[in-house]
């Protein structure tokens, strides 16, 4: 029997608040495609509700000393590892990651994360800058910025949030944040739990799709804004912010290379390569999915990898504490992983894997998959596949 999904709110001002307008997006469960919840796809006024909460909340964090913001953050810290259980259990419902893994690997150094940035709110300092007149000193203060608005991804959406929370609220900013519209749960409870400790409306969460994330991003308010995201995302982010000359924090997409040198441990760089780029399914911008490997030991190392996707690589449900990695996160993902193996050129070969998971449901699961034979200029070299392939 399947469960109602869950109506989701924005969370402005210090509290949920319900959006203007009716449309919704479905939060599929990656591990078995079944809708869990309903987001708002914010309008512009929900933008605007929350930027001015933003800015009014300003007024009073942005003038608070080091030592508060850092016992406020420190209290945040501890409220969310009172609720790691839930965090785990939500962070598996949006992205159908392995809940050990998401216990062992990802909350800890979110908590890690945020007790870090607690104690740097201690340590900024101002320096002095030389004499460069005359009978005047030069020197360099540090002041938050203003209004912060930020766009997370559906990879690591907690640990991602975190890395944009964090320094920014400890800086004394305050914040606007749209999570990817898949994967918001995460998000709006840390949200929630921040606001025990910080005054109302300084760190508002949004949700919304892509057209939402650009009135976020145009929008007059916020002096800074950073997203994690593809690099076309980031160019568009980019070029808004030229318009107005906001200052832009931008992670965007990589292709990771590991070489493998002829004298290498063969056992252990397979292992290591293994692990690397099957785990989180592969969708990771330092995923190591591009293999460069020396004359002699190629033949080998690709066979070996091979047998460790076919054996050892293992793709499972939430729930099974030995799976390495769960499914891609969303169908658009799916496409994209097909398309990459499908396009494969003739001098090419799928040495493991290539096709969706058998035995795993309805979710969006995909083998652990070795291509060989690739050259440099082929696309599935060039562009990220984000998915559980190395190449």
């Amino acid at each position: 029997m399947t469960s109602k999904p869950r109506q989701l709110r924005n969370f402005i001002g210090g509290q949920y608040v319900d959006p203007d307008g009716d449309t919704t997006t479905d939060i599929v469960d990656p591990s078995s495609a079944q809708v869990v919840a309903k987001a708002p796809v914010s309008s512009q006024s929900d933008v605007d509700r929350a930027y001015a909460a933003a800015a009014k909340a300003f007024e009073t964090w942005g003038d608070t000393t080091p030592s508060e913001r850092q016992q406020a953050l420190l209290k945040f810290a501890d409220a969310i590892e009172a609720r790691a259980d839930d965090f785990v259990r939500l962070e598996g419902e949006n992205t159908g990651k392995p809940h050990a893994l998401t216990a062992s690997e990802e909350v800890p150094p979110m908590l890690d994360q945020l007790r870090f940035f607690a104690g740097a709110a201690r340590v900024l300092e101002g320096k002095s800058a030389g004499e460069y007149m005359k009978g005047h000193t030069s020197f360099v203060r540090r002041e938050p910025i203003g209004v912060v608005g930020q766009v997370t991804p559906w990879n690591y959406p907690m640990m991602m949030a975190m890395w944009k929370i964090a320094p920014a609220l400890a800086a004394g900013n305050t914040i606007v944040l749209k999570p990817s519209d898949t994967t918001p749960e995460t998000t709006l409870l840390l949200a929630e739990l921040a606001s025990e400790f910080l005054p109302e409306g300084t760190f508002n969460v949004i949700t919304g799709d892509r057209e939402t994330g650009r009135l976020l991003v145009e929008h007059p308010t916020p002096a800074l804004v950073a997203i994690t995201g593809s690099v076309r995302a980031g160019m568009q982010v980019a070029e808004s912010a030229s318009r107005d000359l906001k200052r832009v924090h931008l992670e965007l997409g990589g292709k990771a290379p590991v070489v493998v040198f002829d004298d290498a441990d063969l056992e252990a760089a397979v292992e290591g390569i293994a692990v690397g780029g099957y785990f989180n399914a592969g969708q990771d911008c330092t995923a190591a999915t591009r293999v460069l490997a020396g004359p002699r030991i190629h033949d080998d190392f690709v066979d070996a990898l091979a047998e460790y996707a076919k054996n050892e690589a293992k793709v499972g449900m939430p729930d099974d504490a030995d799976a390495l990695f769960g499914p891609v996160n969303n169908p658009n993902q799916v496409t994209h992983v097909g398309g990459m193996i499908d396009r494969l050129p003739d001098h090419a070969r799928v040495a493991a894997g290539g096709r969706r998971a058998d035995g795993l449901g309805d979710g969006y699961f995909f083998e652990p998959t070795v291509l060989a034979g690739l050259r440099q200029d082929d696309e599935q070299i060039q562009n990220e596949i984000f998915g559980p392939v190395i190449t």
